[in-house]
């Protein structure tokens, strides 16, 4: 990062704001580029970070630069990306409009496929692959509340980003297999279908052993499908890989206590496929399960829980009341 630029986080959303609040209340200068109804709410009730560990920072709408035009580009040091998958390619061409040859663009999106389509469109400059581990939900009235522990993780590079990033709240960590770990978090994050599905807080679903087996067949599948493909996934969480299938199918109470030592979740966290449905959006599933469907068919893996899960997320989209409370009989199909 260049010394006494801003970063700017392209798209403040959920995981948007509350990156950018905790890196502004750290000391950085930060802009963000945000829709006229997200612009409205910081600037009438300023930014509030609350965590599941009970903290909470304020800001004043006046320690953030705020704007709907992407020339808040125009001097970034950092550029962080935090648009859903579907909005990649426009805000690439506004990065490349308006940013610095020089910034450095980091995604921090779900997903494996951002970064080819950041580089493409940004041809020379530096893009680095990032991962989010954490949930955040907008809880309105400018507050944004992190619901699950985890640090962030960006790909190593020379400037060492990472730690330029890291501040008081927010542990952002070097890794040189950022690929891997994309691909293990994509693998976590095909949880995010059923809790949308179930309309139930994460911590209610996971202890649940029904859900858990539906998880781990869905998972077993997706594993599948990347060692077909040669994909090395590396674990989003403590708990590797290799074991979380089986951890999943353990019993209530053996599995509630290695997830109580390994995991923080607030009792409301939810996935935020949940809240695209709760709010009528259309969700990522075609960049989270679709991304491991491709892999399947060009590998010939049979993925047909996966497929059946895709098709129910797109019926409830299509519906546009909301998660559909559905039972793990139901999207197995067997009621």
């Amino acid at each position: 990062m260049v010394a006494d630029r801003p970063i700017v986080v392209a798209g403040a959303g959920a995981i948007g704001c509350f990156v950018g609040g905790l890196l502004a209340a750290g000391g950085h200068r930060v802009a963000m580029l945000v829709r006229p109804r997200v612009k409205t709410e910081i600037e009438r009730f300023g930014l509030r970070l609350t965590d599941f560990d009970g903290s909470e920072q304020k800001l004043g709408a006046g320690q953030l630069a705020l704007s709907e035009d992407p020339a808040i580009f125009h001097n970034a040091g950092i550029v962080l990306v935090t648009v859903k998958s579907a909005d990649t390619a426009d805000v690439a061409d506004q990065i490349a409009r308006h940013a610095p040859q020089d910034a450095v663009i980091v995604s921090l999106q779900n997903g494996v496929g951002n970064v080819a389509v950041l580089r493409e469109r940004l041809g020379g400059r530096r893009v680095l692959a990032g991962m989010v581990p954490f949930n955040v939900i907008a809880m309105g009235e400018g507050r944004f509340h992190r619901s699950t522990s985890g640090d962030i993780h960006v790909g190593a590079d020379e400037a060492n980003t990472a730690a330029a990033l890291s501040v008081p709240g927010l542990t952002v960590r070097a890794s040189r297999d950022i690929t891997g770990v994309q691909w293990g978090k994509l693998i976590i994050n095909l949880n995010n279908a059923l809790s949308a599905l179930s309309d139930m807080p994460l911590a209610v679903q996971l202890a649940n052993r029904d859900w858990r087996k539906l998880f781990a067949d869905q998972m077993a599948e997706g594993v599948a499908a990347m060692k077909a493909a040669g994909i090395a996934p590396v674990s989003a969480t403590p708990i590797p890989l290799r074991w979380t299938p089986t951890l999943l199918r353990l019993p209530d109470v053996i599995f509630n206590a290695i997830l109580g030592s390994t995991m923080k979740i607030d009792p409301e966290a939810r996935s935020s496929m949940w809240q695209d449905l709760k709010q009528g959006r259309k969700t990522e599933i075609d960049y989270l399960q679709g991304a491991v469907i491709a892999l399947a068919e060009q590998n010939n893996v049979d993925v047909p829980l996966m497929r059946r899960i895709v098709a129910l997320i797109k019926q409830a989209e299509a519906a546009g009341n909301g998660p559909p409370r559905l039972t793990p009989r139901q999207i197995r199909g067997a009621a």
